[in-house]
């Protein structure tokens, strides 16, 4: 009997008779492991030809899984440790949490500072082509993605994207890179006193970067702070924990979980935070997911701060790690995350389906809730829910939903645009200006501020760079350059700050830029908005 049937024996018959997880129907959950296990007797015994055992094991047990919920997964034992990458290590290559869903590389989240986000890369798209070559239609794995996107930094590859509700395909020339492995992205003062922390992911060192960047600030007084989780697609459950209770009271409820066999538990603040009073804003919008979410939704159940953006993503799901002795494991949603209030934040899905569980992205555009707040005035009222302190309403139903509703802006986004970024055009040229000038630039401006009051980006610079992206394949386009331009202007200098200052240096100036929620923040935290 090989080791892959032994696996799965052991699996179904150690897992399926523990008292913790059998359900009354225990003779047919054993009927039912036990035909499985006969069936790979049956295969290694009389099939014609050899099998890969390890190989139709591990599909059968991924197979089970697809039925189940969006998020229950099986990883192998050569990708267990791969998947943890994002939050505790670091890497060479483009930069994206993927998912295979139905033999279809999708993009679950590009990892912020990463070359893909860097080159528009969005979380949903399918990736159809790596370097003009055919990835659909064959049973992908998470081995053959690393080999096709993982690479030495500076090496290039080609990716063709399929984009709902679009049929056409995006074409995207990514330049690989060190994946940063700093979770926080900035953290700078706005203004006197006022803090600014934008958080890309919940990582094992998320609480100590941030307590570090606040302590560099050497601010005396904190006047606000400004906790910005766009596009971060969580992480991990302790980190969560660990941020919530910097700004809640001892013994109130960050998150609790509750499952079908899992009892509520309540996980509660110690009231040892470093800001638990004063102005809080924290700024969410449709990629904000998971432990942003948990975070989201204390300090709103608590009325501890404003939530300002657009309504969060809706992944409120507890998976347990469960290990097979060959290291390969088994990521089971267990239970499901609940607000403080009592919220749940999973947002609805049908078991089995996928992929349309993740066509979520462009089904609020199209009913236009990226851009409309009224949508909440549609929901029954067994979606509204009260905080806790204030007694204000909050609505349920999937995601945490913001106080304040800030649309998305997209008026000067042109076609244009988005080909200078989506083959890269605009990080290559930079790259290129930024190799020739970086030591008179440093020379130059040797405090941001200097840089940001000296640097313009003026015509002729966008001239330059128009006349650059024709010999990549752009054509020129008066009307997206008058569109985009301020735009595009607003990028260069940024992407140049990032060279000089790093990454607080880059979202220094795209925060300046046309952000209404950051200016509703600031609004917010200096007593112009009240928020009832």
């Amino acid at each position: 009997m090989s080791r892959v049937f032994i696996k799965g024996a052991i699996f179904f018959a150690i897992i399926f008779s523990s008292s913790t997880l059998l359900s009354q129907s225990q003779d047919e959950v054993r009927a039912n492991a036990n035909k499985l296990a006969q069936a790979l007797y049956y295969i290694n015994s009389f099939y014609n030809d050899k099998v890969d055992n390890l190989k139709i094991t591990d599909e059968a047990i991924a197979k089970m899984l697809s039925q189940l919920d969006p998020h229950s997964n099986y990883i192998s034992a050569k990708d267990a440790k791969a998947m943890n990458e994002p939050l505790d290590g670091n890497f060479e290559g483009i930069g994206v949490e993927f998912a295979i869903i139905k033999d279809t590389l999708t993009v679950v989240n590009p990892v912020s500072g990463g070359p893909s986000e860097r080159v528009g890369i969005r979380a949903g798209d399918k990736i159809i082509a790596i370097d003009n070559e055919n990835i659909t239609g064959i049973t992908l794995t998470n081995e053959m993605v690393y080999k096709y996107l993982r690479g030495k930094k500076g090496t290039k590859v080609s990716v063709s994207i399929l984009r709902h509700p679009s049929t056409t395909l995006l074409n995207f020339e990514i330049i690989r890179d060190k994946i940063p492995i700093n979770s926080l992205d900035a953290c700078y003062e706005v203004e006197p006193g006022i803090i600014y922390l934008k958080l890309s992911r919940f990582s094992a060192t998320s609480t100590e970067e941030i307590l570090k960047g606040v302590s560099d600030l050497k601010i005396k007084s904190i006047k606000g702070l400004i906790l910005d989780l766009r596009g971060n697609g969580g992480g991990l459950l302790s980190t969560a924990m660990e941020i919530g209770d910097m700004f809640l009271e001892k013994g109130q409820t960050i998150v609790y979980t509750e499952g079908r066999k899992f009892p509520r538990n309540d996980m509660n603040a110690s009231g040892e935070g470093f800001y638990r009073k004063g102005p809080l804003a924290v700024i969410t919008d449709e990629s904000s997911a998971s432990a942003s979410e948990i975070v989201a939704g204390a300090v709103q159940d608590w009325d501890r701060g404003v939530i300002i953006g657009r309504r969060t993503f809706g992944k409120g799901l507890v998976q347990q790690m469960l290990p097979f002795s060959d290291g390969s494991q088994l990521r089971l949603t267990i239970a499901r995350y609940h607000t403080p209030s009592g919220r749940v934040i999973q947002r609805p899905f049908k078991e089995g389906d996928r992929d349309e569980y993740y066509k979520d992205y462009s089904k609020r555009y199209e009913s236009g809730e990226l851009f409309d707040g009224s949508i909440h005035s549609k929901l029954p009222d067994s979606l509204k829910y009260k905080t806790l302190i204030k007694g204000r309403t909050v609505y349920g139903g999937g995601g945490v939903s913001p106080d304040l509703f800030v649309p998305a802006d997209t008026s000067d986004y042109s076609d244009y645009f988005m080909k200078l970024i989506r083959k890269g055009v605009i990080t290559e040229y930079m790259n290129e200006f930024s190799d020739k000038n970086r030591e008179s630039l440093k020379s130059k401006y040797t405090t941001f501020e200097s840089f940001n009051k000296g640097f313009i980006v003026d015509d002729k610079f966008i001239e330059s760079l128009v006349s650059f992206a024709v010999t990549k394949g752009v054509e020129r386009d008066d009307a997206g350059i008058k569109i985009s331009g301020e735009r595009i202007k607003n990028y260069i200098k940024a992407i140049t700050a990032r060279s000089l200052f790093d990454t607080n240096g880059y979202f220094r100036v795209i925060n300046s830029y046309r952000d209404a929620e950051m200016s509703a923040a600031l609004d917010y935290i200096k007593g112009r908005i009240k928020i009832l």
